[in-house]
């Protein structure tokens, strides 16, 4: 199988560290990886701010790059949610939904189709809190939601217990969103600070070191609102972690 990844463009602008981890841990478990040059967005800052027209560009562009692989991986919940459920400013073409039926998320991959259980390569000796962002927990079921009251699971917890020395911290409110929703914390961006601070300070109440996601998104809104205020926590990417990262 050959996977082609997709690197969201605010990875690519602000945190290359994440993509270059993404390739890496993949090409550490065997799978044959391809970077298609020239990918830029897939069209999800447009369509969700109900610019559906506008997206239809780089909707097409993504779909021209990314539609003939076997498989495409992307370390953002969000996008491949925008890929898999919302690629509509596009003709529906066999490719496209080919795309569509094709895209996933890095922790999906690794749990859901190569069923990766350990990483004997990493340690991670610190205490860290997981944050689920919405679009993962509550579009890709990549774990349970408490306020469904179902049996507890997490995919990224099952991943990350294959790493040394992790000891996980669980805050009070695991669930809540941090605030950050893309244009949500422009448009409402005291709303969206305020929503970050509480989640920092839940984690922080917690006894975390490191707050780990899969969304760098989450991680970078809720960065800047620690770093703002004081609070002494770090972040790190769900996927620097499994690759070996100590810190």
């Amino acid at each position: 199988m050959t996977v082609a990844l997709a690197i969201p463009c605010f990875i690519d602008a602000f945190f290359p560290e994440v993509g270059i981890a993404t390739l890496e841990l993949l090409e550490r478990l065997g799978v044959d990886v391809v970077y298609p040059q020239g990918q830029t967005c897939c069209g999800q800052p447009m369509a969700n701010n109900g610019c559906q027209s506008a997206a239809a560009g780089v909707e097409a562009h993504f779909v021209d790059l990314f539609g003939d692989f076997d498989a495409v991986v992307m370390p953002s919940g969000s996008c491949v949610h925008h890929l898999r459920e919302h690629l509509d400013a596009v003709p529906q073409t066999d490719r496209v939904r080919h795309l569509r039926a094709h895209t996933y998320e890095l922790v999906e991959y690794l749990h859901d189709v190569l069923k990766v259980s350990d990483f004997p390569w990493a340690e991670f000796p610190h205490k860290v809190g997981l944050h689920n962002s919405c679009g993962t927990l509550r579009s890709l079921r990549t774990a349970s939601m408490s306020e469904l009251g179902e049996t507890p699971f997490s995919k990224p917890m099952d991943l990350l217990r294959g790493v040394r020395g992790i000891a996980f911290v669980t805050p009070a409110r695991p669930d809540e969103c941090c605030g950050f929703g893309g244009t949500f914390s422009v448009a409402e961006d005291a709303v969206s600070g305020r929503m970050g601070l509480d989640k920092v300070r839940d984690h922080e109440q917690a006894g975390a070191e490191y707050i780990v996601s899969a969304d760098t998104s989450c991680l970078m809104h809720q960065q800047g609102c620690a770093k703002r205020a004081g609070v002494p926590l770090r972040f790190i990417h769900i996927a620097q972690i499994l690759n070996g990262a100590r810190a």
